[in-house]
């Protein structure tokens, strides 16, 4: 214990060394606040699902270049070549279910005794960028363009042919319209 005790007394701590001083941070470290928007929150669906959450954790919704009701023409997958319609959106993951698309096999037990179990083909969602739309009248997949009518209106067409994908028949008033009164001004002058 005594050779302890020397070996402290020994050890001397001079005013300059770390090891006597205290620890305090500079008092003017100026506040510097991130440049970059709020983080966004990911939400846990499943373990191998995951929703990117807004701040309020509301889900992030991608904007699509397909609306409910287009006809489509898939250009990616096992399913490549195969037209149909858009039965349902899912906004979150910009994924699309096509009629007659991307069948799955499901197996549905029994809920009663009575009732039998069976297999069921149920259509898949695919993600949006593996579709493209498709002009029934052309037979043609072009990419999706948007333009102003003469009246405002701001409708979706295909690039490829200029067919009007929105209200096609508000498109051909406004045409019929602008005839008239191109009309009328030759006629009055």
């Amino acid at each position: 214990m005594a050779a302890l005790q020397s070996s402290f007394t020994g050890l001397s701590i001079s005013s300059t060394s770390f090891f006597g001083q205290r620890f305090s941070p500079p008092l003017s470290l100026p506040l510097v606040k991130s440049a970059e928007g709020p983080c966004l929150i990911t939400a846990k669906l499943k373990r191998w699902e995951r929703k990117e959450c807004k701040p309020n954790s509301l889900p992030v919704l991608h904007k699509m270049h397909v609306r409910l009701g287009d006809t489509v023409k898939v250009i990616s997958g096992h399913d490549k070549g195969k037209i149909g319609e858009i039965t349902e959106i899912i906004k979150h993951n910009s994924k699309v279910v096509v009629k007659e698309v991307n069948l799955k096999t499901k197996h549905v037990k029994s809920r009663s005794e009575e009732e039998p179990g069976q297999i069921v083909k149920i259509e898949a969602p695919i993600h949006s960028s593996n579709v493209m739309l498709y002009s029934k009248e052309q037979k043609v997949a072009s990419r999706v363009g948007h333009k102003t009518l003469d009246n405002g209106k701001r409708v979706r067409y295909l690039i490829k042919t200029g067919e009007i994908i929105d209200s096609a028949e508000n498109w051909k008033k406004a045409v019929k319209e602008k005839g008239k009164t191109t009309e009328a001004v030759a006629a009055a002058s």
